[in-house]
């Protein structure tokens, strides 16, 4: 069945009416949204910005649209994002748990809203003892941890922006990143602990501070002591966590800073080999995170939330350290895998911490399906009341079995669009409105208008395929590409798509006739592998500087769990002849080490093909579109009358 007419054959599912009638948003109530958007857009983000966050200083002007389109959202009012994750709680709250902390291994640790504000307090004014200043940059490389969260909180709470950078990055990645930064501050531990095994830390930074040389920016390195393991110091630049906070207060006060000050940059792959530094800004990221706890997760106030994501994504930001902190939920937040140390661990922690809210990605779900459902079958879920999906389209058969099997047929699942790039959700099932419909991120949630548009920027009819675009500014979007405000413009408002009117998202797509929305894929060079977006081009030059290839060519490749692997053709240097057999196992695993080497592990292809050459158009552009079909057995039916030599394509395919 194509993708294009899955709509016709999916059942459609009803949220339960004990849920529907217990929900933050019904009907009519969504209606009313509706209709308040519609009539006065502004007046309707101005409205919500005053009543869910606590402004130092209330704003008067709402949207700024004269500088399209870099927008600006309640530009002239002040706050603080830690204060309103942490501090606004602590009247009615202060002994609520936080959260719960599972360490790979299985120790339990947990931290009531008073016990993180003291901890969050203490390592902001460690922060401000090495000279951190409001507007500098610190990168934070953690494990997906407590301590990542702190650290978060702590930049948020004296206005140092934060870049967090997954833990699974190389330290030539993490260099790259330290660099475009012009980081102050590296936080870091000594070595973190994923599925039994012990990865090094610390090592990498020294790897990445080495790399710089005398380029760096970096003033001071804070060591967490995570594993004990043997970690190396260098004396004046480096420290230890304990020894920072160890006679620091436990009251820091919040610096108020304006609603446009940035509050993170996360760098995401785009579609040139350069990572982009995504910025946030601080009232209008926390208003959409805010919204969409509430909206989009039905946030109820005895909620244990878990969001599976590590911090080191966009999804572990929004929905760990910043919205559900923000509505003052219960988190867990997990260090480890979820088949570790067996199939059952994922089960147990949501029996155990009678978990309500379960928010995870489709690669996630595909394992635990194909493990079976025995597994689940064996733990008590019933706490469960809500289910969630994000990082790419799930497939229906994944959809049936979450909602089937472990939300015994009670749970509505929130099957969730969004980007780095809009902070939060944009198209999602509303729970206790809309029908669901496997497969489906179903209607743009409200306040958000997008649209499928053709490349002229006219909106399409229903079941055509177009351009997802949203058509007016959201308070959560992106503000600009830190140090690109070129590439900015180029990659979200292009003047080949809709004449650079919309926020083009990059992927494709189309609403079935009941209007309901269906994500295709990229329409860019980028792939999407257990929901974490890849450059081709990143991994493109990684592979080329390899002294024994002269080219690569990287594509996805549909895989049963993953959604995409990565798969590289690659042709070797000067007048060296094809390796094959062993010669050419031994190459290959080789270059999938070089890679993992220079961007980290995720990066690494899962296939490497040695070619004698690339399918390339007279002018030299390689045709990767070719490339896509020949991985996936789909027939060529594109136009090939460009391609240099048509012989290339019989090669490729044997």
């Amino acid at each position: 069945m194509s993708q294009l007419s899955m709509f016709k054959d999916t059942q459609v599912f009803l949220p339960s009416k004990k849920f529907s009638a217990a929900a933050n948003l019904n009907k009519q109530k969504y209606k009313i949204l509706q209709k308040k958007a519609e009539e006065d857009y502004v007046k309707f983000w101005a409205e919500l910005a005053t009543e869910h966050i606590t402004w130092h200083k209330q704003f008067t002007k709402t949207l700024n649209e004269n500088s399209h389109p870099f927008f600006q959202w309640f530009e002239d009012g002040k706050l603080n994002v830690s204060y309103n994750c942490l501090d606004r709680h602590l009247k009615n709250t202060p002994h609520k748990t936080a959260i719960i902390f599972e360490s790979d291994s299985g120790q339990i640790e947990t931290y009531t809203y008073k016990e993180l504000h003291a901890k969050v307090c203490k390592f902001a004014n460690g922060l401000k003892s090495l000279g951190a200043r409001c507007g500098d940059r610190v990168i934070i490389y953690l494990p997906h941890s407590a301590e990542a969260i702190i650290a978060m909180q702590a930049c948020a709470r004296i206005g140092v922006i934060h870049s967090v950078v997954f833990a699974g990055f190389s330290a030539r990645a993490l260099g790259d990143r330290i660099i475009d930064a012009k980081a102050k501050i590296i936080i870091t531990a000594d070595e973190q602990r994923r599925g039994g095994k012990i990865l090094p830390l610390k090592n990498e930074v020294n790897a990445a501070l080495e790399l710089i040389g005398k380029a760096t920016t970096v003033e001071h390195v804070i060591v967490q002591r995570k594993t004990g393991g043997e970690t190396w110091l260098v004396h004046g630049r480096d420290l230890w966590w304990h020894d920072l906070i160890r006679d620091q207060k436990d009251i820091c006060s919040s610096v108020w800073v304006t609603s446009e000050h940035p509050l993170f940059i996360l760098y995401t792959s785009g579609s040139t080999g350069v990572p982009k530094g995504v910025v946030h800004a601080s009232g209008g990221y926390l208003l959409g995170a805010v919204m969409s706890m509430k909206w989009v997760f039905d946030y109820k106030p005895d909620d244990v939330f878990w969001c599976t994501a590590d911090v080191g994504w966009i999804t572990g930001h929004t929905y760990v350290c910043y919205g559900p902190l923000a509505v003052g939920a219960t988190i867990i937040i997990y260090e480890g895998v979820l088949t570790y140390p067996t199939p059952n661990r994922f089960w147990e922690i949501i029996e155990r911490n009678q978990v309500s809210v379960f928010y995870t990605a489709p690669t996630a779900i595909r394992t635990l399906m194909k493990l079976g459902a025995e597994l689940p079958n064996k733990f008590d879920l019933s706490s469960l009341r809500l289910l969630g999906s994000v990082g790419e389209p799930i497939n229906p058969k994944a959809w049936l079995w979450f909602y089937e099997v472990v939300g015994k047929k009670q749970c509505p699942i929130v099957d969730t669009w969004w980007q780095t790039e809009t902070g939060c959700a944009m198209l999602s099932t509303i729970p206790g409105v809309n029908q669901l419909k496997p497969g489906s991120c179903n209607f743009p949630v409200p306040g958000i208008i997008a649209d499928i548009i053709d490349e002229a920027g006219n909106a399409l009819d229903n079941t055509a395929t177009g351009y997802l675009v949203i058509k007016k500014p959201f308070p959560s979007q992106i503000r600009t590409i830190w140090n690109n405000p070129g590439r900015y413009i180029n990659s979200y408002f292009p003047q080949s798509i809709g004449c650079g009117k919309y926020y083009v998202a990059g992927d494709s797509a189309y609403k079935d006739e009941d209007g309901y929305f269906w994500i295709l894929g990229r329409i860019d060079d980028v792939l999407n592998v257990s929901g974490h977006r890849l450059g081709t081009m990143e991994i493109e030059s990684a592979l080329a500087a390899n002294s024994i290839l002269a080219e690569a060519a990287v594509v996805g490749k549909p895989h049963e769990i993953k959604g995409e692997s990565v798969f590289a053709f690659v042709v070797c240097k000067g007048g060296n002849t094809r390796p094959v057999g062993d010669e050419a196992r031994r190459l290959e695993q080789e270059l999938k080490d070089w890679v993992a080497g220079r961007i980290g592990s995720i990066a690494k292809p899962d296939e490497i093909k040695f070619v004698d050459n690339l399918p390339k158009t007279r002018s030299g552009k390689i045709m990767r579109r070719l490339l896509r079909s020949i991985v996936r057995n789909e027939e060529i039916t594109q136009d090939v009358s460009t391609l240099e030599n048509f012989t290339i394509l019989e090669q490729l395919k044997n």
